[in-house]
């Protein structure tokens, strides 16, 4: 299947799917793209390819990166300890927490947003509000003074909180905001010249207002769903092109040297036995019956973002998709995935 069918067919599932949002996949050196539904219902505009998403928990990637440029320049290692790096004070933490237990989602610390007790994220900002939520410590309070959920280093439990805690360990060790931080090491570094932590009153250009589908089947806007403002545990803003240029430079060493990326990029905890699914600095990762890599597996979820994408090191293969509704990238990766 050449390349003009191959987009044409996607274009096609979109419709299917009645997605809404942008697609970017890269196989070498072949590229294929394409968009469809809104930006903004409204007004009718209509998303495009250098439309801006939100990618929510795809970015802890952004976050893991920040931290392993520090540990490059000795400012911090992997094995520094919460405790030692933070001046901010948690009276029910364990002393033995490390960067390593936050990145690897084994530090046992409470999440503010337990997917296991709540399904519903909107449900967080009935009491607390959002509008008020713009840097890592303005989410201390919804977890700072809890008991730990396990000790550390215990099995694998995906948690929010750990990624607030290392964006305010990146705030303090360098004196800057955490968004400025990656703006200037990741993003610039990796031409992403589309992508920031916006804020949700204060938009740029050609961003994608989130919608949420209600009951009655009208659509809402996510901006009372969500933090003004996201951070270290995700709620960055990309383009889908600026996702392939981040998974290029990545690879090319440009963001990290070659050491630390391997570093970064290693399987540490096993998630799925059954589907040989670990979880690594980078994210979740897919693995052969070698224990070699078959593919990088980024997913963000938010209320009015959808986040999925892919990456095979070995094929030099990168396949995005964001959306600007609660779902529907998962399912237009797997076709990309078979068609591409």
């Amino acid at each position: 299947m050449n390349t003009e069918k191959k987009r044409n067919k996607l274009m096609e599932v979109q419709k299917e799917l009645s997605f809404s949002g942008a697609f970017y996949a890269k196989k070498q050196d072949e590229i294929i793209t394409g968009s469809s539904g809104f930006r903004n219902r409204a007004e009718k505009l209509e998303n495009q390819v250098d439309t801006r998403f939100g990618i929510a928990s795809g970015c802890k990637l952004f976050t893991a990166i920040a931290i392993a440029q520090l540990v490059e320049i000795g400012k911090l290692s992997f094995e520094t300890k919460l405790q030692d790096c933070v001046a901010e004070k948690f009276p029910y933490f364990d002393k033995d927490i490390t960067i390593h237990h936050l990145l690897t989602h084994t530090s046992g610390v409470p999440d503010y947003f337990d997917e296991e007790v709540m399904d519903d994220f909107e449900l967080l900002w009935e009491k607390f509000p959002m509008y008020g939520v713009r840097a890592p410590k303005h989410f201390l309070p919804l977890f700072q003074h809890r008991e730990m959920q396990g000790k550390p280093g215990s099995s694998f439990q995906y948690n929010n909180s750990g990624y607030i805690l290392l964006g305010l360990i990146v705030e303090q060790a360098t004196n800057r905001s955490f968004p400025s931080f990656v703006e200037e090491n990741i993003f610039k570094a990796a031409g992403m010249n589309d992508s920031g932590y916006f804020e949700m009153d204060c938009l740029p250009e050609r961003t994608a207002l989130g919608y949420v589908e209600e009951l009655n089947g009208k659509w809402k806007t996510n901006i009372y769903s969500i933090p003004a403002r996201g951070g270290s545990d995700g709620g960055a803003y990309v383009t889908v092109r600026d996702m392939a240029k981040f998974w290029d430079a990545l690879m090319d060493y440009q963001l990290l040297s070659e050491e630390m990326t391997r570093e970064v990029l290693q399987a540490r905890e096993c998630v799925d036995e059954e589907d040989n699914i670990f979880y690594g600095y980078s994210g979740y990762m897919e693995l052969d019956d070698n224990q070699e890599v078959i593919k990088y597996i980024q997913m963000g979820y938010d209320p009015g973002v959808n986040y999925r994408a892919v990456h095979y090191p070995h094929d030099k293969k990168t396949m995005i998709v964001c959306s600007n509704e609660s779902e529907g990238a998962y399912e237009l990766l797997k076709e990309m995935e078979r068609i591409i």
